[in-house]
């Protein structure tokens, strides 16, 4: 039980280090649906068909990187560091300006988005179905997609206070690629390849 908690936990910070840009594009989507532009079930279901296309490629995905021996499995986590790292690094380069608006007019509109927002969903999560046991992989799925209702639920809250949506811009670009770097730190730590390279190097 203690495992499925801690691989619970660790779809969590999965996924809300992957979904934070899209819970910003959320709260615009849900202030839309105050104007009367969009409606809530073309978000909420816009939503989760755009997530279930993300998440067969990374499925997919995963199956593909078979081909990688399970002992050198844990250099997949490099991936997500890597990405953490660059996003560091434009982080710190980045400046205020303009967000960008986001349009979108009925439920097909909502899922595009979502798909459209969700490459480094495929990176990170391709990379850590890879590493993980089938019920492993059934907790984490299950645990995405109990995740984004709450995501939206979140999203439409916050959607009703602009100073949390001017902090969560601002904290998004840091804490996005930190993430990352603990996500791809703890695959290769937990994979154990760290020995297996330096064994390789005596």
């Amino acid at each position: 039980m203690t495992h499925l908690f801690s691989t619970a936990l660790a779809a969590l910070g999965a996924f809300v280090g992957t979904n934070i840009d899209d819970f910003i594009v959320l709260i615009v989507l849900f202030l839309a649906s105050r104007t009367g532009t969009l409606r809530l079930r073309h978000i909420i279901g816009g939503q989760y068909a755009g997530f279930a296309v993300l998440l067969l490629v990374s499925l997919g995905a995963a199956v593909g990187l078979m081909v990688i021996p399970d002992k050198w499995v844990g250099l997949l986590g490099l991936l997500p560091l890597a990405l953490g790292v660059r996003g560091l690094v434009l982080a710190a380069r980045h400046t205020d300006g303009d967000e960008g608006v986001v349009r979108a007019g009925g439920l097909l509109a909502v899922a595009a988005i979502t798909i459209g927002n969700g490459g480094d969903n495929i990176s990170v999560y391709s990379v850590m179905l890879r590493t993980l046991g089938t019920v492993d992989r059934l907790v984490t799925l299950a645990t995405f997609l109990v995740l984004l209702g709450v995501w939206c639920a979140l999203a439409s809250v916050v959607s009703r206070h602009r100073r949390v949506i001017a902090a969560l811009v601002r904290v998004g670009h840091w804490l996005v690629p930190v993430v990352y770097v603990v996500i791809g730190g703890v695959i290769v730590l937990r994979s154990g390849v760290l020995l297996q390279l330096a064994e390789l190097a005596r």
